[in-house]
């Protein structure tokens, strides 16, 4: 089968399409059929190796793993011999280790039914993106009916899915982001559109109970000057590359911030389970939801893709059809 594999460490230069061995199955897994995949910047974190605390988990010189790519959609071609919830013949999507490829192997708790309502590209796009902004909303931070909700980075393949979601809880909805990403935030259900160019959200005398940001390029005493007294302010996306401290220095200064004030700042980092992956389909399935697509590209051309996702101007996902 073709997939996409690097063999060190750098910039989208080192992905290449190559043969290799199509994976076999374990007995809690799935092979699925790759139809679609999508970009996230997880995908450039490991290409590159930086910053360099993923090399502990990745490889030091150079990567353990060749294969790259997680998000996925599909057909389910064979199951493992303990997997009872899925059958060959099922679309899915999920994430997967390796989701560049034809094929790839994947756990049957990271796989749900695809909404039959989207296109196997559209299903691409969710899981990573859509399971973040689900999680840090919901569940970081305990998005409540009613409540004054600012997304930072609304345009990005979060935001695009935090906005949507912060709706469909019942929240009023602000949104930052830049002026050719304007009309497309309000197109997806923002209440308040902040062009970031014209107007700095924590200079504008509103308060928020929740602040989820994706850009981080605030400081925490200004984020707390437009945060609510019981507010929650919930931090997720890229730390600094090629540093040893920064993705520490971001987790641990609103840890420690939280200790001395009322206001609750919470870093989070997504895990993809199953049982979010129904909850988004049945966001999608109920048109509360809709992913939000950018450029689509070939399975050939996934160093372009990457490319243009470093440049960090998506509006929404980048896909990759296979």
């Amino acid at each position: 089968m073709k997939a996409i594999v690097h063999h060190s460490y750098g910039s989208p230069d080192v992905l290449e399409l190559e043969e290799i061995d199509k994976p076999v199955i374990g007995d809690d897994q799935v092979l699925v059929r790759v139809k679609a995949a999508s970009v996230n910047p997880l995908d450039w974190h490991y290409m590159r190796g930086l910053p360099y605390l993923v090399r502990l988990y990745s490889g030091l010189s150079k990567p353990k793993r060749k294969t790259r790519g997680a998000d996925l959609a599909g057909q389910v071609e064979a199951i493992g011999k303990n997997v009872k919830r899925l059958q060959p013949g099922d679309e899915v999507f999920g994430e997967a280790a390796g989701a560049f490829a034809e094929y790839v192997a994947a756990s049957e708790k990271v796989l749900a039914h695809k909404p039959p309502n989207i296109s196997f590209e559209e299903a691409a796009a969710v899981p990573v993106a859509g399971i973040t902004a689900l999680q840090g909303l919901r569940d970081s931070g305990q998005i409540q009916p009613g409540g004054m909700v600012l997304i930072n980075g609304a345009s990005g393949g979060v935001g695009t899915f935090a906005v949507q979601i912060a709706k469909s809880f019942g929240a009023e909805v602000t949104a930052v982001c830049s002026t050719r990403n304007v009309d497309m935030a309000r197109s997806i259900g923002a209440n308040h559109v902040i062009d970031y160019t014209l107007e700095d959200f924590t200079q504008n005398g509103q308060s928020y109970d929740l602040i989820f940001d994706l850009v981080r390029n605030h400081s925490l005493s200004a984020i707390r000057r437009v945060l609510r007294p019981k507010g929650v302010y919930v931090s997720a996306g890229s730390a600094q590359m090629g540093d040893w401290i920064a993705p520490l220095t971001s987790v641990l200064k609103p840890l420690l911030t939280s200790l001395v004030v009322s206001q609750k700042m919470v870093p989070m980092l997504a895990k993809t389970r199953k049982e979010d992956l129904v909850a988004l389909k049945d966001l999608i399935e109920s048109e509360q939801v809709t992913p939000v697509i950018d450029r689509r590209y070939e399975l050939s051309e996934v160093s372009e893709a990457i490319r243009y996702l470093e440049e960090g101007h998506t509006q929404g996902k980048t896909v990759i059809s296979v």
